[in-house]
C-alpha cells in the first residue's frame, strides 16, 4: 500500500482515502480512519487543505457530508511537499485509490519544478499542451497544468511568452515572490498635469512598510547590485532574478533585465500593458502598483447615454430623432462634454482626466463603442437602426428598476434618455399591442373585423413612426381592405397631397380597381398602365390636373417608367404581392427601390418566414440595408436556417423582423373566432391584348348574325356565344382550339390562367389544399399542364368520363392529403363528393346559375369541415363574365327563381344583349 508522508512515523496519524473520478478532471475524496470509520467532510478538509491557501484552506471546496471534491491540480498540490500535512500519513482505501496515489507520488518530482517546462510540447496553433516525460501519467499532469492556467486566467497561447519565465524559476504559479525582507514591485504612475507621458518602473519596499524606494536619478542606468542600499545587498541575487522574470513577462521590447526598469509610456502602450501584461503579472504573483483611482476603477465601464433632439415634444421617440443624437459619457457622476468625448474617440484614448481626477475606460468595451459610433456616423443611423441593431450584450444591458436613476452607477450601460418610453415603444413594435386607437374612416364602405382594425391601426402607427411595414396576412384575410382603410385615413386626416402608388402584378390590377371603387369610392384613382399611358412631362401634367390620390400600376410598367416616377415624392409606395421583387438585381427591382415615398409598405400572402431570399428583398424595400447585404444575410441566416435548420438562427431572425412584420394566419384560433365559416370573393382579371382583339371580333360577327335569326335560333346562338366567350376569357388557345405551348408562354396569354396558377401555388406553399372547378375539359387539362411543368405538382382532373372506382380512389387520396390540388369538372364533381380536406375553392369560369356554383362549393363547405373555407370566383373585367356577375347579384335580390337556369339570358332583348356583350375597355395587358 502506498503511503504519503514526510514526518517520523511516531508522530503520524494514518488516514485512508477512497478516491474516484466524478467528472472530467475532478475527483470525489472520502476519508477513513485506520480502522475504517468514515470521517466527516469537515475533518477531512482541514487535513487535506492544511496549508493550501489557494483554496482558502478548503473553504471553497464542494462537499457533501462525507466527501469533498478536488480538481486534478489540487490533488497534486495537497500531496506535494509544499502543502502536505506534516503529521498525516495518507494511504489508499482500495486498489484503484492506491494506484491513483502512486501516480500522484510519481508526478511530485516534476509537478512543482521549473524543469517541468523542459518537457513541454505545444501545438503550432496553441490548441493543446502536452508533456513528454517517461514513466509518469502525462494525462494527469496535462490536466493539472490546464486547470492551473485556467484558475490564473492564463491561456495556452500565453505559454511561449511564459516559457523562459517558468524555466528561470517562475513555476509553480503560487510561490512567494518576496526576496527575503524585500518586496519587488512594478509601479505605473499617471502623467503629471502638464504631460501625457506615463511612467513604469521597478520599486522596492520592505515587508513592514509600504514606502517605495527607487534608485536616485543619477544611478538609474547602473546595474542592480550597485544601486541597492546596504541593507538589501544580501537580497541582490533574488531581486535580480525577479527583475529578470518581470522583464520576460513584459510585452514591451528592448528592456534590460540587469537594471531597474524605468520606462516612459504613451497612452497606447499603457493600454497594451494593462490589457496584456497586468493580468499575467498578477496571475503569476507579482505585485503591480497602480494609481489608486485606476485600481478602484479597473473593472468599471463608462455610462453612455444617447439623447434625441426633440425629447421634450414627443412622448415616444420617432424614426428620425436619432439624426440629432448626441453621445454623452459619465463615470462616477462626472460627465464629459461633447468636445471632450469627440477628442477621446479621435485620439483613441483609454485614460482621461476630468477636472483633477483620472478615469479609465475599459479597453474592449471602448473599442466596440467606437466601432458603433463610427457606423452611426458613416451610415447616418436612425432610431430604427439603433434600436434593432445587434448590439453586443454588454452594450445593451437593461436598466434595473431599483437603480434606474442612479447617476453614480458604473455597470455597463448603453441607453437612451427616454429609456422607459422606448421600452414601451419596443413593446408596441414587437407585440403590436397597446397601439393608439384610430377611428375607422367614415367613408370606408365596409365593416372591419377586429383583426383587420388592428392591422389598419398598425399601418397608421408605423407611418406615424416612419417605419416601413410588411403586412403578410394569409391570403383571404383582407390585406386589401386594411390598406384601403389606411389610405382613407391618411388622406382624410393629414395634409398629404401627393399621390400613393400601388404597384401590383398585372393579374390583380383589375382587382385593385374594383376593390378601391367598392370600399373607397371617395378616393380618386388613376391607372397608369395602358400602352398609350402618359409619360414624362405629360404624366406630371395629368397628375397636376386630375390630382389623384391613388395611382395603380404594375411591376413591368414601373420598371419602364422609373425615370420620371422616381422624381415624385409619393405619400406612400405600396407593393402588392411583394415577393415579385425577390431578385433585387433585376431592372424591375432596382427601379422600385429608386421610388421615394414617405412610407413604404409591402403586402404579401406568402409565408415569408420560409422564403428567406424573398424576405430579404422585401425588407430591403421597406428599410434598405436593415438586413445587411444579401451576401451577409445568406451567410448569417439563409445557410444556417435552410441548410442546418438552426433554431437559434430562426429565433434571432424572427426577433429581428418582428417589429416590421404583421402576419396572421387562418390557423390562429383568435382570428377564426372573428371570421365567417365561408368567405366568397371575386378575383378580377383583365384580358390580354390578344384576348380583347379576339373578343371584339367575335362580338361584331355574332351581333350581325343575331339580327337575321328567328327567336328559337337566336336562343341557341346566344348560348353558343356564351360558351365561346367564356372559353376565350379562360384562354385564347381554348377559343382557337390550338395545341398547348410551354406553360410559361401559356401564362402570358391569359391573366386569369396566370392568377389561378399563382393562387393555387400559394395555397400549396401554405400547406393547404384547394379545389378548382371548370366547365371545360380543355381548361382543366391546361391547368394540369401548367401545374406539372411549372411546379412539378400532379393535379388529378375528375371528369364525367372517369370510372367510379378511380373517382372514389382520388377522393380518398385527396382527403388523406396525398395531393394538394384537385381539378374537377363542374358537372361531374359539383355534387355528391365529400372533399373537406380543401379549404379553398376556385371557380375558374362562371356558371350562370349560382345554385350550381354553390353546390360545387359545398364539396368543401359541408358537415365535417373544420377549416375556414375561402371561395374565389375568377371574373374577367369588362367582359360578359363581369356583366352577368352584376346581373346575377341584382336578380338574386329580386327572386332566386329567375336565375335557376341560364334560360333567362336567352330572354334578353336586343338592346340588353348588345350591352351584355360589348367589351368595356378598362384594363387589358
Amino acid at each position: 500500500m502506498t503511503t504519503l508522508s514526510n514526518a517520523p512515523s511516531s508522530f503520524m496519524k494514518k488516514i485512508k482515502l477512497h478516491i474516484e473520478a466524478v467528472r472530467d478532471g475532478y475527483f470525489a475524496v472520502q476519508g477513513f480512519t485506520a480502522g475504517g470509520v468514515p470521517l466527516e467532510a469537515g475533518s477531512l478538509i482541514s487535513s487535506l487543505f492544511f496549508k493550501y491557501e489557494a483554496n482558502i484552506y478548503g473553504l471553497l471546496a464542494n462537499r457533501t457530508d462525507l466527501s469533498v471534491e478536488v480538481s486534478t491540480a489540487e490533488l497534486l498540490d495537497i500531496f506535494s511537499i509544499r502543502y502536505q500535512h506534516p503529521f498525516i500519513e495518507w494511504a489508499g482505501m482500495d486498489e484503484n485509490s492506491n494506484a491513483l496515489l502512486e501516480r500522484v507520488a510519481t508526478l511530485q518530482q516534476h509537478w512543482q519544478e521549473p524543469s517541468l517546462w523542459d518537457h513541454a510540447v505545444i501545438a503550432d496553433d496553441f490548441s493543446s499542451l502536452s508533456f513528454d516525460i517517461e514513466n509518469i501519467d502525462n494525462d494527469l499532469l496535462e490536466t493539472a497544468v490546464s486547470q492551473k492556467f485556467m484558475s490564473a486566467g492564463l491561456f495556452i497561447s500565453d505559454i511561449p511568452k511564459l516559457l523562459p519565465f517558468f524555466k528561470r524559476g517562475g513555476w509553480p504559479l503560487e510561490q512567494d515572490r518576496q526576496s527575503g525582507n524585500v518586496n519587488v514591485s512594478l509601479r505605473l504612475s499617471e502623467p503629471e498635469p502638464d504631460s501625457d507621458v506615463w511612467l513604469l518602473e521597478t520599486v522596492l519596499s520592505s515587508a513592514t512598510t509600504k514606502t517605495y524606494w527607487t534608485p536616485a536619478v543619477r544611478k538609474r542606468m547602473l546595474p542592480i547590485q550597485e544601486v541597492l542600499p546596504a541593507k538589501w545587498q544580501d537580497a541582490a541575487p533574488d531581486i535580480e532574478m525577479q527583475q529578470a522574470q518581470i522583464v520576460e513577462l513584459l510585452s514591451i521590447e528592448d528592456v534590460r533585465s540587469d537594471q531597474f526598469i524605468y520606462l516612459t509610456l504613451e497612452d497606447l502602450e499603457v493600454r497594451a500593458f494593462l490589457r496584456e501584461d497586468l493580468a499575467r503579472l498578477q496571475a503569476l504573483g507579482y505585485d503591480v502598483v497602480l494609481p489608486a483611482w485606476l485600481k478602484d476603477l479597473k473593472q468599471s465601464k463608462m455610462h453612455v447615454r444617447v439623447s434625441t433632439g426633440n425629447v421634450s415634444t414627443k412622448k415616444v421617440a420617432g424614426l428620425d430623432d436619432i439624426l440629432t443624437f448626441k453621445w454623452q459619457f459619465s463615470m462616477n457622476g462626472e460627465t464629459i462634454s461633447a468636445e471632450q468625448f469627440k477628442k477621446l474617440v479621435d485620439e483613441k484614448r483609454e485614460f482621461i482626466r476630468i477636472g483633477t481626477e483620472w478615469f479609465r475606460v475599459d479597453a474592449n468595451w471602448m473599442q466596440e463603442m467606437r466601432a458603433l459610433m463610427q457606423e452611426a456616423e458613416d451610415e447616418s443611423w436612425t432610431v430604427r437602426e439603433l434600436l434593432f441593431r445587434e448590439l453586443p450584450e454588454d452594450l445593451s444591458l437593461p436598466l434595473e428598476e431599483e437603480d434606474a436613476d442612479d447617476a453614480m452607477r458604473d455597470d455597463p450601460l448603453f441607453a437612451f434618455e427616454l429609456q422607459k418610453s422606448l421600452k414601451s415603444y419596443l413593446d408596441q413594435l414587437q407585440e403590436k399591442k397597446g397601439l393608439p386607437t384610430v377611428p375607422t374612416p367614415a367613408s370606408l364602405q365596409a365593416e372591419l373585423r377586429p383583426y383587420q382594425q388592428e392591422g389598419f391601426e398598425w399601418l397608421v402607427f408605423m407611418r406615424e413612426q416612419s417605419f416601413g411595414a410588411c403586412l403578410a396576412d394569409d391570403m383571404g384575410l383582407g390585406k386589401t381592405v386594411q390598406l384601403i382603410s389606411y389610405l382613407l385615413h391618411v388622406y382624410e386626416t393629414s395634409d398629404a397631397t401627393q399621390p400613393t402608388i400601388i404597384i401590383c402584378p398585372t393579374s390583380v390590377l383589375g382587382n385593385w380597381q374594383k376593390e378601391l371603387a367598392r370600399f373607397a369610392p371617395s378616393l380618386s384613382v388613376y391607372t397608369h398602365y395602358q400602352a398609350n399611358r402618359a409619360k414624362g412631362a405629360d404624366f406630371t401634367q395629368v397628375i397636376e390636373r386630375k390630382m389623384p390620390q391613388v395611382i395603380l400600376s404594375t411591376y413591368g410598367t414601373v420598371s419602364q417608367d422609373t425615370e420620371f416616377l422616381q422624381e415624385i415624392d409619393w405619400t406612400a409606395v405600396v407593393l402588392d404581392e411583394a415577393q415579385n421583387i425577390k431578385n433585387m438585381q433585376t431592372l424591375q427591382s432596382r427601379a422600385i427601390r429608386k421610388l421615394q415615398g414617405t412610407h413604404h409598405i409591402a403586402l404579401t400572402g406568402t409565408p415569408v418566414e420560409n422564403r428567406l431570399s424573398e424576405l430579404w428583398a422585401i425588407f430591403d424595400f421597406i428599410h434598405k440595408g436593415y438586413l445587411g447585404s444579401f451576401g451577409r444575410f445568406n451567410e448569417e441566416f439563409i445557410l444556417p436556417i435552410e441548410r442546418d435548420e438552426s433554431e437559434n438562427h430562426k429565433q434571432k431572425l424572427r426577433a429581428k423582423i418582428q417589429p416590421f412584420l404583421l402576419r396572421r394566419t387562418k390557423r390562429d384560433p383568435h382570428l377564426q373566432l372573428n371570421l365567417p365559416d365561408k368567405q366568397e370573393s371575386n378575383a378580377y382579371c383583365p384580358l390580354t391584348a390578344e384576348q380583347a382583339s379576339l373578343y371584339e371580333g367575335y362580338i361584331l360577327e355574332t351581333l350581325d348574325q343575331l339580327e337575321t335569326l328567328t327567336g328559337f335560333q337566336k336562343k341557341g346562338r346566344v348560348l353558343k356565344m356564351l360558351s365561346k366567350l367564356k372559353q376565350l376569357c379562360n384562354h385564347p388557345a381554348l377559343y382557337l382550339k390550338e395545341p398547348f405551348e410551354d406553360a410559361a408562354s401559356m401564362l402570358t396569354r391569359s391573366v386569369k390562367l396566370e392568377r389561378i396558377v399563382q393562387m393555387a401555388a400559394e395555397i400549396v406553399d401554405n400547406g393547404e389544399q384547394c379545389l378548382i372547378f371548370t366547365q371545360y375539359i380543355g381548361m382543366g387539362q391546361l391547368l394540369q399542364h401548367c401545374f406539372s411543368e411549372l411546379y412539378n405538382v400532379d393535379a388529378p382532373f375528375l371528369t364525367g368520363a372517369m370510372p367510379k372506382a378511380q373517382r372514389d380512389r382520388l377522393v380518398e387520396a385527396f382527403q388523406a392529403g396525398e395531393f394538394p390540388i384537385f381539378i374537377l369538372s363542374l358537372k361531374a364533381g359539383g355534387t355528391g363528393l365529400n372533399l373537406t380536406a380543401a379549404n379553398h375553392v376556385l371557380h375558374a369560369d362562371r356558371w350562370w346559375n349560382p345554385a350550381v356554383e354553390n353546390q360545387a362549393t359545398d364539396r368543401a363547405y359541408r358537415i365535417g369541415q373544420t377549416q375556414f373555407v375561402q371561395v374565389h370566383k375568377f371574373v374577367t373585367i369588362g367582359t360578359i363574365e363581369e356583366k352577368i356577375d352584376k346581373m346575377l347579384a341584382q336578380k338574386s335580390l329580386l327572386s332566386e327563381e329567375l336565375i335557376q337556369s341560364s334560360q333567362w339570358l336567352t330572354e334578353l332583348n336586343d338592346h340588353e344583349l348588345r350591352d351584355l356583350m360589348t367589351l368595356d375597355y378598362n384594363v387589358t395587358t
